[in-house]
């Protein structure tokens, strides 16, 4: 892989005309992404925008977002614990393996105050976001989502992985 050009630029996605990200999320995933199960544990919510980012060519074109948003997994006594959901991470397919990618979710994670972080979920590429990011599918064995997935693809980052809850099911934080 290489790495981002240096006029490669990483701004915040408010910044960026909402129909022009669609658009993005349509090439890089398909029009279908909508049926997906992330989007369903997402419903409802709005993207935060302290740590959704979009990322800009060396000739200030769209290439690359990323968005996060407010989840909260729910354990069998009817406790949500609010987590960060990151993602989708989306590349124009002719622009992927170029580092943007890498470099929208380094500046997404850069963003969570470490003093208050939440833990952080996603579905991706174990061995990927492991090495880079230490996302592991360990501690989601006993979780569920409103939708199918493939287990060994949720993942979470958290400093103690030891206060996650064991099960329980992934969805909107409404708190």
């Amino acid at each position: 892989m290489t790495e981002v050009t240096t006029q490669a630029a990483i701004i915040p996605l408010d910044n960026v005309d909402p129909v022009l990200v669609e658009q993005l999320l349509d090439r890089a995933f398909e029009p279908e992404r909508r049926t997906r199960t992330a989007y369903k544990v997402r419903e409802g919510m709005d993207w935060l925008p302290g740590l959704s980012f979009a990322a800009l060519d060396e000739n200030g074109m769209l290439v690359g977002t990323i968005q996060c948003w407010p989840v909260a997994l729910t354990d069998p006594e009817g406790r949500a614990h609010p987590m960060i959901m990151v993602g989708p991470v989306a590349v124009l397919p002719e622009q992927q393996q170029r580092g943007f990618g890498k470099a929208l979710v380094a500046a997404s994670l850069a963003c969570i105050d470490p003093a208050a972080a939440l833990p952080q979920v996603m579905i991706g590429d174990a061995d990927y976001y492991g090495r880079f990011w230490a996302f592991s599918a360990r501690p989601t064995r006993g979780w569920r989502l409103p939708g199918p997935w493939e287990p060994d693809r949720l993942l979470v980052r958290c400093d103690n992985p030891a206060v996650l809850p064991a099960e329980g099911m992934l969805g909107p934080w409404r708190g």
